[in-house]
């Protein structure tokens, strides 16, 4: 089986299809093959155990049923995540037997609820689960589709013993993944890029980027000396960048698509996507969603914040800077844009 990149930008189904189906559930990314994704977005954090599950953050009060179960009462805290205080129940206080007992629920479902209405009827995945999906979508569409595996919260899971490079490396040693192909590794933590790419793993290395805040590895160890995110996309960031550091450069970043129209006039992008390109660096952008709520402002029609707006001139302006890979929530749509785009062209 062949490793196919189409034209274009990857098209990668961000958690799956959360448009229609709850996040990282199995039908979420059977879903998104099916609707045309070339890869998938899992994030991964830890149980008590060491095994590696699919959920938006390690804390799963929003995306299961867990504030529910009685029997887990006990385990409801409060804890410090990356600077936060977060109260709920946090998948490093249990075991995969344990976790393996929910169900999983729509994130948003006031925004979403056709997608709520599927709540309950899914189980939490570990990310061997999605291996074996992908490798199932892969042989029945005649090409190898792609993983892109974020990796949440490294340092706070380093301090409480479950480093996930390690974790991750042994997930796919052995795999078919293990030979780089098609394997992309994302965080917000450019040290645990650092680290995994030292273990000699194979992949494209893709640093995530928020609009706002700094790296929690940098404010660690440089408390408000950490590098602000904004930082990195300037034309001295992207150079230090694309420099590399220890032997280890980026192959890219993946900013927050509000980075890509900032101090642009209404509607329109800015350069940060060619900068970047001159610079050998990739760039991806997260995540393209139909919603009033989550569109541009230019791109926002006057219905409710759950209606569908202009979505398709705010994807096809994203579309237009030449931007390397598009997360979606709906994968569909992101086909049908990136079809569009083509046709335009020529």
């Amino acid at each position: 089986m062949t490793v196919s990149r189409p034209a274009g930008p990857l098209l990668i189904g961000h958690r799956g299809a959360p448009g229609y189906r709850p996040e990282h559930t199995r039908s979420s990314y059977e879903l998104a093959f099916a609707l045309g994704a070339d890869a998938v977005e899992p994030d991964v954090v830890a149980t008590k155990d060491g095994v590696l599950v699919l959920r938006h953050e390690n804390e799963i009060s929003g995306t299961t049923d867990i504030a529910s179960r009685s029997e887990f009462a006990d385990r409801r805290t409060t804890k410090n995540i990356d600077g936060t205080e977060l109260t709920g129940w946090f998948t490093e206080d249990f075991t995969w037997a344990e976790l393996a007992t929910l169900r999983s629920r729509e994130r948003i479902p006031q925004l979403r609820p056709s997608s709520a209405s599927f709540d309950g009827s899914a189980g939490i995945l570990r990310l061997t689960d999605l291996l074996e999906i992908i490798d199932e979508a892969s042989e029945a569409q005649g090409r190898q589709l792609g993983l892109v595996v974020e990796i949440k919260h490294a340092t706070y899971f380093d301090n409480v013993g479950l480093p996930l490079d390690d974790l991750v490396a042994s997930a796919l040693s052995g795999t078919s993944w293990s030979n780089g192909a098609g394997l992309v590794i994302e965080a917000f933590e450019k040290s645990v890029l650092a680290r995994m790419h030292a273990r000699g793993l194979a992949a494209r290395y893709i640093y995530l980027l928020e609009k706002k805040g700094r790296p929690f590895d940098e404010v660690a160890r440089l408390g408000s000396n950490a590098t602000k995110y904004a930082d990195v996309i300037t034309n001295a960031g992207l150079d230090a960048l694309s420099a590399g550091a220890n032997g280890f450069t980026v192959d890219g970043i993946s900013v927050d698509k509000a980075m890509l129209f900032a101090g642009a006039q209404d509607g329109q992008t800015n350069d940060l996507v060619s900068r970047a390109h001159r610079r050998g660096l990739d760039v991806f952008t997260w995540t393209l969603r139909p919603e009033n709520k989550f569109l541009n402002k230019s791109f926002r029609t006057e219905d409710e914040p759950s209606a569908f707006g202009h979505w398709e001139r705010e994807f096809d302006a994203i579309l237009a800077t030449g931007i390397d890979g598009i997360f979606c929530d709906h994968p569909d749509l992101g086909f049908t844009a990136r079809q569009a785009r083509r046709e335009l062209e020529g």
